[in-house]
């Protein structure tokens, strides 16, 4: 997933702001608690999503992929006053950790969760937004795409995670149904139109996409 050197991540993180006690605490909790915490944010990328919606001060936040809601949180710290952003997650397993993150964080007053599968909530949400963070099931990342793309406004912004897929998708040796389903995104996005797009290779890639 990583593709710095040890030495110059293990820098970055040196003169990078620390992780506060909350999230800290919500990264350990994940490690301990779930199966699969690499699928968690964690601190620098955590850091690069709060600063993108600190820029925007979005009124309206969709999140597709909640997992423990670190990067909810992250997201979160830039709304603006009245803001609210809409989380989905299918795994309702994961509920006390949202739930008792969301409240630490004193966030949860802003965060709306709807569990379930995001192909059918998606359609019945009725906003607007600012910025949609995808981060779910990679099969399904074009038709993610494809729901949300007329619920942004002019020039707000999709970014999807995870588009390197740790390297595969360059690797066309590699012929998972998850790589294909990245390649597929990302060739879509790079022909889409009514996009600006940057694949930002940070942590396991970012697709950032400006609607024009």
């Amino acid at each position: 997933m990583n593709f710095l050197p040890p030495e110059i991540e293990r820098y970055s993180e040196l003169y990078s702001t620390e992780e506060d006690p909350i999230l800290q605490e919500l990264n350990r909790e994940t490690h301990l608690k779930t199966l699969f915490p690499r699928m968690l944010s964690g601190k620098m990328q955590g850091k690069l999503l709060e600063a993108f919606s600190q820029m925007i001060q979005p009124k309206r936040i969709l999140e597709i992929g909640t997992f423990t809601a670190y990067s909810t949180i992250c997201l979160a710290r830039g709304l603006s006053k009245d803001g609210i952003i809409d989380t989905i997650e299918i795994n309702e397993e994961l509920e006390d950790i949202i739930n008792k993150y969301l409240v630490k964080a004193k966030i949860n007053d802003k965060t709306k969760i709807h569990f379930g599968d995001a192909l059918t909530i998606i359609p019945k949400l009725n906003f607007e937004y600012d910025i949609i963070f995808i981060d779910a099931d990679k099969e399904n990342y074009l038709a993610y795409y494809d729901l949300v793309i007329s619920k942004v406004r002019q020039g707000g912004f999709i970014i999807a995670d995870n588009v390197l897929w740790s390297g595969k998708v360059a690797d066309n040796k590699v012929q998972d149904k998850d790589t294909i389903a990245l390649r597929k995104f990302n060739i879509f996005v790079q022909n889409d139109n009514r996009v600006d797009n940057l694949l930002l290779p940070f942590r396991d890639g970012l697709m950032i996409c400006r609607k024009k």
